[in-house]
């Protein structure tokens, strides 16, 4: 059928957005998918979709913020479809404000459904991937995050989301070198893609707005389902701990954080000394990308 038969899949945050559209694609490529979403109603309507065109899809309302609901959807996925092959951490909220205005209910919204949700299932899932590792069984298990372009390079008026992004990013690169042992690879993926987050404001909308003329829908979020069911694939085996970036027809390496231009005094610089230095580095040193929105 496609190039996920019968894997089985949690999508968080599938009701709706992208997290839908994932779950659509990743049917339609022979997944078994877990519709993950609060909004029971919302990921009722994504899995009536998905079975009406022939596809496997369940239901699931764990909270992903709530590490012992979470379990239930690594159980369900498992009693459902006999096994479980991919997390993607899909699910998210915007709680916007410059941070002059941020209030810690900002903050803390942010950081408990994008950085302590990309931990909760995933780490339920991982449990039963090292168990099966562990009696011998072969596991290619795969996890799936989702950052941003703000957590990349930062975002006016996001700091609390640019923040967790961020964290996401680095919890991969993390979870990529520990969990190889057991048959696990985790990336990443910054989408770029038309959804009820990006549309809110009107300038989005309007930009990302759907051509009436039938050409390539540049913004429509299955473009970026299509390298996520890649990512879910056996054919993603040897890619691990990677950060892309992916909008309409392109696909980019995130080439993030590395020890860049450097001086080796050999010894303790001088208070007096740094400022030559840092003024020698930078300008040797390619500039960085701009903040989002500045």
């Amino acid at each position: 059928m496609g190039i996920l038969n019968d894997r089985v899949v949690i999508i968080t945050g599938a009701g709706g957005g992208l997290g839908a559209a994932h779950a659509r694609v990743f049917a339609a490529e022979g997944a078994c998918v877990l519709v993950n979403d609060i909004n029971q109603a919302a990921a009722q309507r994504v899995v009536d979709e998905i079975t009406a065109a022939g596809g496997r899809a369940v239901v699931n309302t764990s909270d992903i913020t709530h590490y012992a609901d979470s379990e239930n959807a690594v159980r369900q996925a498992i009693e459902t479809f006999g096994d479980l092959h991919v997390v993607l951490n899909n699910a998210g909220i915007n709680r916007d404000r410059m941070f002059a205005s941020m209030t810690e209910s900002d903050w803390d919204a942010i950081m408990s459904v994008h950085l302590k949700g990309h931990f909760c299932i995933s780490s339920h899932a991982v449990h039963y991937w090292r168990d099966q590792s562990k009696a011998g069984r072969k596991v290619d298990a795969r996890i799936i995050n989702t950052t941003s372009g703000a957590g990349l390079q930062g975002s006016i008026g996001q700091s609390n989301y640019a923040a967790a992004k961020a964290g996401i990013a680095a919890l991969t690169l993390n979870q990529a070198a520990e969990l190889g042992r057991y048959g696990i690879t985790a990336n990443a993926v910054a989408p770029a893609a038309r959804t009820g987050m990006t549309t809110a404001v009107e300038a989005m909308a309007t930009r990302m707005a759907k051509p009436e003329d039938g050409s390539f829908d540049y913004w429509a979020p299955e473009n970026v389902s299509s390298v996520l069911a890649w990512f879910a694939s056996v054919e993603s085996a040897q890619v691990s701990g990677c950060v892309f970036e992916a909008e309409g027809g392109r696909i980019s390496l995130a080439d993030g954080w590395r020890t860049g231009v450097t001086r080796e005094k050999g010894e303790r610089w001088q208070p007096t000394e740094v400022g030559a230095a840092i003024a020698q580095i930078l300008a040797e040193a390619p500039p960085a990308q701009k903040v989002w929105g500045s």
